[in-house]
């Protein structure tokens, strides 16, 4: 294996800026190449919803309420994927297109594919599927205000 191998992401579009980069070593395990391209597949994702001008926050909100509390079962996917024809969620995809008619199909999409995640199911490789998987890819979180003494 070369020594410059690597993955790089880069990106700056008006306020939005993302750097991903990866070096890849003869001892760099495929998992963890793999959690740095799901990395990069995660930044992008919910990006090109929100370029086209769609208001994600909306359809997270409404797809949080379609899932609160169930668990991961394909009988509480099934509910909540015949919940999304109904009225009300083509209301909510209206609401985030800000009546755009053109963008409803892509903005149903988002909103189907979060309701999935939210149920703990995913289409992709994601990066909390690479930490179970691998608990010592877990990145640590920052750490939080301290107590004053």
């Amino acid at each position: 294996m070369a020594d410059s191998e690597s993955i790089e992401f880069y990106a700056k579009y008006k306020d939005w800026i993302a750097v991903k980069k990866i070096t890849i070593r003869e001892d760099t395990k495929p998992e963890e190449i793999a959690m740095e391209v799901a990395s990069i597949r995660q930044s992008i994702d919910r990006k090109a919803f929100e370029i086209l001008g769609i208001d994600t926050q909306t359809l997270d909100n409404y797809a949080n309420e379609l899932t609160k509390n169930m668990k991961k079962s394909y009988n509480n996917l099934a509910q909540v994927v015949q919940n999304l024809g109904k009225q009300e969620a083509k209301e909510q995809i209206q609401k985030a297109t800000k009546g755009k008619t053109e963008l409803e199909e892509i903005a149903a999409t988002y909103l189907f594919r979060k309701v999935v995640q939210n149920l703990n199911f995913d289409f992709d490789v994601s990066q909390e599927m690479l930490e179970k998987a691998y608990p010592y890819l877990k990145m640590p979180k920052p750490p939080g205000r301290k107590p004053k003494a």
